[in-house]
């Protein structure tokens, strides 16, 4: 779902209307505890874990079940796990680069979830270093327009330090570098504009066109490896042009 290419919305829509609500939770969850853990169970003085509350209530995530996570990875309660952040590179159907960050506390357990979903549907596992080097580590803040334009939102960002803002047709997306994503967060607010996430991600240098046979199997790839509990977020070069992403919705 991340990764934030012109089909990412329409996904979203998908994945919050079926069966993979839980699986949502669940990775809202685990960042909340994550951030908790890092950087201090108080939301006003850890922003990371103000986003991470504020993303799993807008999710629908119940209120008990993100403060018990608070809780958890603050230490106030018992029973956090100890979670591992670990990447994995592949490449998917018709040659597309993909990075697959997971969060894990049993790293056999997602190596096999990994590799299992790859095998499966046409993707190949790679080296460690060997599809990273397509990417670049960037902070990506995601937006409803509001009506706002990309101005108002580029005159709002540009002294913290953002480099770009994209329309992605119902949002916008503001890219920064990842040290910059605490000023464009502060920017934001400054500025009265509401936003629905900033967060690490990862921009390809180059993006793969795919045709609608091709996308709709890196699709399906996509969706097999966010049914593992440990897979956090996929990051890939295809771009699926306008009239690629009209035919698969049609």
């Amino acid at each position: 779902m991340s990764g934030h290419s012109k089909w990412a919305t329409t996904k979203h829509k998908k994945a919050a209307n079926d069966a993979k609500r839980g699986k949502e939770f669940a990775k809202l969850i685990k960042n909340v505890e994550v951030a908790a853990r890092t950087g201090g169970g108080d939301p006003a003085g850890n922003p990371t874990l103000q986003d991470a509350i504020t993303k799993a209530k807008k999710a629908s995530v119940p209120n008990d079940n993100i403060e018990r996570a608070r809780k958890r990875g603050s230490g106030e309660e018992a029973g956090g796990a100890d979670w591992q952040t670990i990447m994995y590179e592949g490449y998917g159907p018709g040659g597309v680069a993909m990075l697959i960050e997971c969060l894990t506390d049993n790293r056999n357990r997602a190596a096999t979830d990994v590799r299992t979903a790859m095998n499966k549907n046409g993707g190949n596992m790679a080296d460690a270093g060997s599809v990273a080097y397509l990417f670049t580590r960037k902070g990506v803040a995601l937006l409803e327009k509001a009506g706002n334009t990309e101005d108002d939102i580029l005159m709002a960002v540009l002294e913290a330090g953002a480099e770009e803002v994209n329309d992605l047709g119902e949002k916008f997306e503001v890219v920064c570098e990842p040290g910059d994503m605490m000023a464009v967060r502060g920017a934001l607010q400054e500025s009265g504009i509401d936003y629905d996430s900033v967060e690490p991600d990862f921009k390809p240098s180059m993006e793969v066109p795919a045709d609608a046979s091709t996308a709709k199997r890196v699709m399906n790839l996509i969706d097999a490896l966010e049914d593992s509990d440990d897979v956090q977020n996929v990051y890939t070069n295809m771009d699926v042009p306008d009239a690629v992403l009209a035919e698969l919705e049609g």
